[in-house]
């Protein structure tokens, strides 16, 4: 059995928010003050995120991505993993984090169950990444980082958001890493999701413009992984680790999208782009049957669109990208929905 989207698309990945709360207030996710965060009530409990995987995984889903908010921030996280992976068909867990934790939770992460991490990481420079992320240190994710990789969480993928004027200046940085590991690096263009008071059109980086700086360093080759996903991956000749392109304006990679999301809330969100969502709460903390919850999950099905219209259509200069639509204002935050 699997879930099939309206457009032949085999949906076999879920990502779940277990919390929107984060021990960092990156500047271009969430605003200095004011975000309200959700009462512990309004959480999915680890039993309804489990009874949700359980249903999800009769219907084929096979991947599963804890994310947030900071998932390293709420308690007994090692339980969940280990009895996500329990579940019956259930193939590959990861988690995506900040990496803040990280290096006091990876090795029984790792016992756990876990099979890889993605750290998010957007400056490599301690004074910067300390104002990017209003107080992170630097040398936490690091150390989180190298015991991730002494855990076997491999392969480490360390996402970056390249922003005009703020650290764009280190994209060749960042591409320089995979000459001398076997890490992921990709780069994710910004998008406008996050503080709705920094969000702007003149601080976006394209990916032609980000792979025009990588290239400066060497040539890059096409690399092919076995696990499909929105990245496009290259590997400069010789180098351990690759690199990936992450276009979701400018390239879009709807037409292959697997996913569904789960916000902290218990809201089922078919699309990031969409403000559609149905809420599974309701039939969680009823008397509902699973019959009642696969009905929700095949109903995402019915209302995933066919991609999203959020692009530039104005702007770009010799650079492909879908028509019709702008960038609108910046949508719920990327705490609230999970990233």
């Amino acid at each position: 059995m699997e879930l099939r989207d309206n457009f032949h698309r085999v949906i076999d990945y879920l990502r779940i928010s277990i919390t929107d709360r984060c021990n960092l207030r990156c500047i271009y996710c969430m605003p200095a003050s004011g975000v309200r965060p959700l009462e512990h009530k309004e959480i999915l409990t680890y039993e309804e995120v489990l009874r949700v995987v359980r249903v999800a995984a009769t219907l084929g889903v096979r991947k599963i991505r804890l994310t947030g908010g900071e998932p390293l921030t709420r308690k007994n996280l090692t339980y969940l993993v280990a009895s996500l992976k329990k579940i019956a068909g259930i193939e590959d867990m990861s988690l995506t984090t900040n990496g803040i934790l990280l290096e006091k939770y990876a090795r029984e992460l790792a016992d756990a169950g876990l099979d890889r991490v993605n750290v998010s990481l957007d400056s490599l420079r301690p004074d910067r990444f300390r104002e990017m992320t209003r107080g992170g240190e630097i040398s936490a994710v690091l150390r989180g980082i190298e015991a991730a990789e002494k855990a076997g969480l491999m392969p480490i993928k360390i996402n970056m958001v390249p922003i005009r004027g703020l650290n764009g200046d280190e994209i060749e940085e960042f591409a320089r890493m995979t000459l001398d590991t076997a890490y992921h690096v990709r780069f994710i263009e910004f998008m406008p999701i996050g503080a709705k008071d920094f969000w702007s059109d003149k601080r976006y980086i394209s990916t032609n413009e980000t792979k025009a700086l990588v290239e400066k360093i060497g040539p890059l080759s096409p690399v092919r992984l076995r696990r499909n996903g929105p990245a496009r991956y290259f590997r400069f000749d010789s180098a351990p680790g690759v690199i990936g392109f992450i276009s979701a304006l400018t390239h879009h990679f709807c037409g292959d999208c697997n996913r569904l999301r789960i916000t902290a809330d218990g809201k089922l969100r078919p699309c990031l782009f969409s403000e559609t969502e149905i809420d599974l709460k309701p039939a969680l903390r009823g008397s509902s049957s699973e019959e009642e919850i696969e009905r929700l999950l095949r109903l995402s099905m019915e209302v995933k669109p066919e991609g999203h219209t959020i692009n530039r259509s104005e702007g770009i200069r010799g650079e492909e990208h879908a028509s019709g639509g702008s960038f609108p204002r910046a949508l719920k935050p990327m705490s609230r929905i999970g990233g």
